[in-house]
């Protein structure tokens, strides 16, 4: 059974088996909007059910807004919303044309220590894919990965848009430095707990 929820405005028709956008992601979205050229080029590293992407793409209709994402399910999931998708690990089935070309770069990709998945509500546990919740040991073994991707896709002055969990920020720190993407600015959700980094593309 197809369902879907609103997002950031937006209705985003999320299928089974595929990740639930989550609502404190919304000011990630809402701020990589505010960064996108009206002309611009932004990609959504782990689109999921493309959530982000669509926010993109409906706010800034004259922009390039490209997702990718490993799983199958999810592609088709963000293709029926209307993104311009491609299966695959992170930046590398994107075209060759993109490479250095973005503005933005967006993800939420998988963040949960492997330990923790356990302790996450039912429903996640139960119908989400593992897939899209697992983060290796320390939770940053795709956001590490994650980070040279961007630098790879990110122009100079373009900016990545992650979202972590506490703790993290400070742990990623040195692998954005190393990419050549840093230093990041911590984001932080309403009830003051750290939620995202933001790092702009300096080398």
């Amino acid at each position: 059974m197809v369902g879907g929820l609103s997002f950031c405005g937006e209705w985003v028709r999320v299928d089974p088996n595929v990740y639930v956008p989550r609502l404190q992601t919304s000011s990630l979205a809402r701020r990589a909007v505010t960064l996108l050229p009206s002309h611009g080029v932004a990609v959504d590293l782990c689109t999921g059910s493309g959530a982000i992407a669509v926010t993109l793409g409906r706010r800034r209709p004259g922009a390039r807004v490209v997702g990718t994402d490993i799983d199958p399910a999810a592609c088709r999931c963000a293709a029926a919303n209307g993104v311009e998708v491609y299966e695959g690990d992170l930046d590398e089935p994107l075209p060759g044309e993109l490479v250095g070309a973005a503005d933005v770069v967006v993800a939420v990709a998988p963040y949960v220590p492997s330990d923790d998945v356990r302790l996450l509500p039912r429903d996640s546990r139960d119908y989400e894919p593992r897939l899209a919740l697992d983060g290796g040991p320390d939770g940053l073994d795709v956001l590490r990965r994650v980070v040279l991707a961007g630098a790879r896709l990110l122009r100079r002055g373009g900016v990545l848009l992650l979202e972590l969990g506490g703790g993290q920020a400070d742990a990623l720190a040195p692998d954005l430095r190393a990419a050549g993407v840093g230093p990041p600015t911590v984001r932080f959700d309403d009830e003051g707990d750290v939620r995202g980094v933001e790092a702009t593309r300096v080398i």
